[in-house]
């Protein structure tokens, strides 16, 4: 297949898992007035706690197995192979998940004491392992509808539980003013509904069914990718721990805003990242590939780096939109995290050269060395400077993994990608914020700078000539339709 339906092709599914992704991340940001008036800062940041808590744990109790599953799923068209991969998963992260729930239960009041000092929060980890349970099922079965490049009825099943999260959330937390425990029983209630819904969906697929010899195979794939997620958490979600004890947990709730109003990155990302891996692995040509990774990072470089200057710019007006007053500061680490996110976004497109080549074990060390960045520089930039040490961390970590895959990727399966290009849309976005916020000027100037990133671009000499002549056209063409 050619470059042109390739890249259509992934545009395609991108966006309609986007959809899904664009409704939660409207909900979310509009969820902050609620949050931010029912909850203090510290409440919001007890809360954040358990979420960055349980991923990290969502991530050891998986073992890999989801990357596994979408690898070995491509191995062969024949539906029996197919079915046993998705049973052999599904149960393996039945047992995982329930083992995790137990054992929540049982050491609540230790882990309350560890994290925040005491047992008082006990109930909350508690309900936040049952929000974990109800996560790693989920995601499993969705991910069927990933392999399956269903993307409508992904996101489907994703709308409907936003829809339902967000009515039990409001009514547990503005109704019943159900507090911190209202937002992470509200956050699983969809979650579990849907799941139990797809189980009934699915259950000719999911028979009593169990291969150990393809465990261990999957195993062999994917546990060498824990650490290499462990690290990726540490560089995501370990600055709310250290924080909370470098800082306070007002911080942590001041960050976390924050977080929240970059995480409008996360939505692009998102879409994307559904998307990718079932579409990196099932194009069969290497060729092919090849050519394809090269002009996805390209793209998707571009991409964020303009999303992600106009969060920047624009991220004062929207917290004083959103937010209560009294969490104002949040603007501040905006723009910094949303530029980390631009190489976080090259990496993912890089990492898939080396699972398509299945020279996984070796992912830890980039990750590590990412991980370690982002750890000293968080104990050291934190007690000084709070949460902006925190956004610089990430920023580092980020372009330090970046920087470690691309070499290793390039070692075990090289790609011709534009790096010029690649760093010319990134370095435009960047002296662009940097302009913005040197200047100031208010609102105009911001909104008129974020719209400039495109014409920076072609003044730079991004472009290829094809794409100039194709943008070209498209402008005739709608300036044709607009005119009487």
């Amino acid at each position: 297949m050619a470059l042109g339906p390739q890249l259509r092709r992934l545009g395609k599914h991108s966006a309609i898992y986007g959809l899904g992704g664009l409704v939660q991340r409207i909900l979310a940001v509009l969820l902050l007035p609620v949050y931010t008036r029912f909850l203090t800062p510290a409440d919001y940041g007890t809360v954040e706690t358990l979420v960055a808590l349980t991923t990290v744990l969502v991530i050891t109790l998986r073992l890999g197995i989801t990357n596994a599953f979408f690898r070995f799923y491509f191995d062969s068209a024949e539906p029996t192979h197919r079915r046993l991969v998705l049973r052999t998963s599904f149960w393996f992260t039945m047992g995982m998940a329930t083992l995790g729930l137990v054992l929540g239960l049982a050491f609540s009041g230790e882990i309350s004491t560890a994290l925040f000092g005491s047992r008082g929060d006990a109930e909350l980890v508690m309900a936040a392992f049952v929000g974990l349970w109800a996560q790693m099922n989920y995601e499993q079965l969705t991910a069927l509808f990933r392999v399956e490049e269903r993307s409508v009825a992904y996101v489907t099943a994703s709308l409907v539980n936003i829809a339902l999260t967000i009515t039990a959330t409001l009514i547990l937390v503005v109704g019943l003013g159900a507090g911190p425990m209202g937002v992470i029983v509200g956050g699983f209630t969809g979650t579990l509904i849907v799941y139990t819904a797809l189980l009934g969906y699915r259950r000719e697929q999911l028979g009593l069914q169990f291969d150990r010899a393809l465990l261990r195979e999957m195993n062999r794939f994917g546990i060498p990718l824990v650490p290499s997620a462990l690290f990726l958490w540490v560089t995501n979600l370990s600055d709310r721990f250290f924080l909370v004890k470098l800082a306070d947990t007002e911080e942590v709730g001041l960050y976390s805003v924050g977080v929240r109003l970059a995480s409008a990155m996360a939505l692009l990302l998102t879409a994307f990242r559904m998307a990718w891996p079932a579409f990196a692995y099932s194009i069969e040509d290497d060729d092919e590939a090849r050519e394809t990774y090269s002009f996805v990072l390209t793209y998707l470089v571009a991409i964020t780096s303009w999303v992600a200057l106009g969060l920047g710019l624009l991220s004062p007006w929207l917290v004083d939109w959103i937010a209560d007053p009294a969490f104002s500061e949040s603007s501040t680490v905006v723009g910094p995290l949303a530029f980390a996110v631009v190489p976080f976004a090259a990496y993912i497109v890089i990492v898939i050269g080396v699972g398509r080549a299945r020279r996984t074990q070796f992912n830890w060390v980039v990750t590590g060395a990412a991980a370690a960045v982002n750890v000293g520089l968080n104990l050291t930039l934190i007690p000084r400077y709070g949460m902006m040490g925190a956004a610089v961390a990430t920023i580092a970590a980020y372009l330090t993994m970046f920087l470690g895959m691309a070499w290793w990727a390039q070692q075990v399966y090289r790609v011709e990608y534009q790096w010029r290009r690649v760093l010319t849309a990134a370095a435009v976005g960047v002296a662009l914020f940097a302009a913005g916020k040197l200047v100031g000027g208010g609102l105009p100037v911001a909104l008129a700078l974020s719209l400039a990133y495109p014409l920076a671009l072609l003044a730079t000499g991004f472009y290829l000539p094809v794409e100039r002549r194709a943008i070209g056209a498209r402008l005739r063409l709608a300036r044709a339709r607009s005119s009487p």
